[in-house]
């Protein structure tokens, strides 16, 4: 029904690591992407317990198989087993096969000392929907529902939220016993929450959760690992200004963080409108980095004195303001001429409502619409 933007076209001969939230489609996309490769799911307890018990039989089946090095070997869940990452790289390296090792968390691998394979795999990222990925996309359907495929398309994404929390705690928390305390990182993802695009005080969420900064330290380790939201850096240089060092902290939908902060009805001109809307352009900006292999850095950037921009890509080379109001003030451009007294940019842009483009003191205003198509279109930020 959608066709993603991802691809893993250049693999050639690479192996790969694909990773992604919950429910965002990866496996759907491999079965489209893939529909003749040999695939083992590791969430099917069958194959889990045989894989378990006896790891080389994969490596054993895959061998038996007469065209195994024509087409990639597909492993789902593949952090449910790291003992498989040993038989994957003999059969890389002894037998040439291609690999794409599918997951929703590195987290185990890595603090299990887990092979990763020493370089030997690429690493993709797949992401909820984005904009250009939906036929008729509805930005208020988006803001309401979130961008997990399910939860877009469905008339009751709050009853799929729920599920996908619980499921997630027991999945995710639970059966990897990456905390010992369940009920506690429950709590704390209601609190964190509230920290959603907001400056991250490790101090007063632990505050509120009764337990020190180091314990809410080690969850958002979790859910990053886990790839349930990300840090967006503080824009730290050569500040002349004193600037805020204090990462921001995003979930990785907009209709979790809806769910969690019990936010219902987001209509446009509303006062939630601004932050959902803030968070779902986050989102297009963070998949297109990671799609367009751009690879460039997302920072924001905040004075003590006030002065903010919601994100500065790359090196300070493009401001983008969000605002979701109808039309642009000149109060809303503030921010930018603040950071281009101190600092050279190529382009500086304000994403709102407004029905046509405008350029006002060097800083161009566009439609939501516009900007979406410039920036997968690559005018935004291009190769080279």
């Amino acid at each position: 029904m959608f066709k993603r933007i991802q691809v893993l076209k250049s693999l050639g001969n690479e192996s790969c690591f694909l990773w992604g939230p919950r429910q965002v489609g990866k496996t759907t996309f491999l079965k489209e992407s893939f529909p003749h490769s040999k695939y083992f799911d590791l969430m099917d307890a069958k194959t889990f317990q045989a894989m378990s018990i006896h790891p080389a039989l994969m490596a054993e089946e895959i061998l038996a198989a007469p065209d195994a090095q024509k087409r990639p070997i597909i492993v789902d869940e593949i952090q449910k087993i790291p003992l498989l990452l040993d038989e994957v790289q003999r059969l890389i390296v002894n037998h040439q096969i291609t690999f794409i090792l599918c997951g929703s968390s590195a987290r185990k691998l890595k603090r299990g000392g887990a092979n990763l394979l020493g370089g030997r795999a690429l690493r993709y990222e797949l992401f909820p929907l984005v904009s250009q990925e939906i036929p008729n996309f509805d930005l208020v359907r988006a803001l309401n529902h979130g961008l997990i495929p399910r939860h877009y398309l469905s008339d009751r994404p709050f009853d799929l939220l729920q599920a996908y929390v619980g499921e997630y705690l027991k999945e995710e928390i639970m059966a990897e016993a990456l905390t010992r305390n369940v009920a506690a990182f429950g709590r704390f993802l209601e609190k964190a929450a509230f920290s959603n695009g907001e400056m991250v005080v490790l101090k007063n969420i632990a505050s509120d959760c009764g337990v020190d900064a180091k314990t809410i330290k080690a969850y958002f380790e979790i859910m990053e690992d886990t790839l349930l939201g990300r840090f967006v850096p503080s824009f730290q240089k050569k500040p002349k200004r004193k600037t805020i060092g204090s990462p921001r902290f995003y979930f990785f939908d907009l209709g979790l963080a809806n769910f969690l902060l019990k936010r219902r009805d987001i209509q446009t001109e509303s006062e939630l409108f601004g932050r959902a809307f803030e968070h779902f352009i986050y989102q297009e900006i963070t998949a297109h980095q990671h799609y367009s292999r751009l690879g460039y850095e997302v920072n924001y950037w905040r004075t003590t004195s006030g002065y903010e921009v919601d994100f500065v890509l790359g090196d300070a080379e493009i401001l983008i303001e969000v605002k979701g109001v109808p039309q642009v003030q000149p109060r809303h451009l503030k921010g930018i001429k603040a950071f281009c007294e101190e600092y050279k940019t190529r382009q500086n842009m304000i994403v709102s409502l407004d029905s046509a483009p405008r350029l006002v003191e060097n800083i161009l205003i566009l439609p939501w619409k516009e900007f979406l198509r410039r920036l997968w279109g690559g005018e935004i930020f291009k190769r080279g």
